[in-house]
Order: C-alpha cells, then sequence, then structure tokens
C-alpha cells in the first residue's frame, strides 16, 4: 500500500507561510489518521488554516 498526500501550494495562506501552513497540515492529519482505518481507498480532502481545499490524502492498494 502507499500512502498518499497532496498539497497545492499555491493557496494564499501557503504561499504567505509555506513552511509554517504546510506543518499545520501535516500535524492535523497526523493527528487526525487515528481516525481512519487507512485501507485501500480511504481519503479525505485537505484545508488550509482558511478552511479551502488545498489537497488530498489517500491510501492506494499495491500495484498488480
Amino acid at each position: 500500500m502507499k500512502f498518499l498526500l497532496e498539497v497545492t501550494m499555491e493557496d494564499a495562506a501557503l504561499a504567505k507561510d509555506p513552511a509554517g501552513e504546510l506543518g499545520r497540515i501535516l500535524r492535523y492529519w497526523g493527528g487526525n489518521l487515528r481516525h481512519h482505518a487507512l485501507r485501500p481507498g480511504d481519503g479525505s480532502v485537505i484545508y488550509d488554516s482558511e478552511y479551502r481545499e488545498v489537497g488530498r490524502w489517500s491510501v492506494a492498494g499495491q500495484a498488480e
């Protein structure tokens, strides 16, 4: 399996403070993962600190 995290860096909050905003996103979603089974197909939209959609995380199954 693979855990995939994709964040678009052009968002206003990410453009203003990329390291700070990306760190906040990683801390929040890292702590939130315990609420998910983390099976292939699981995933969620990722929001910045201003609640704008900036990406998504997902769990992909192994390649056949």
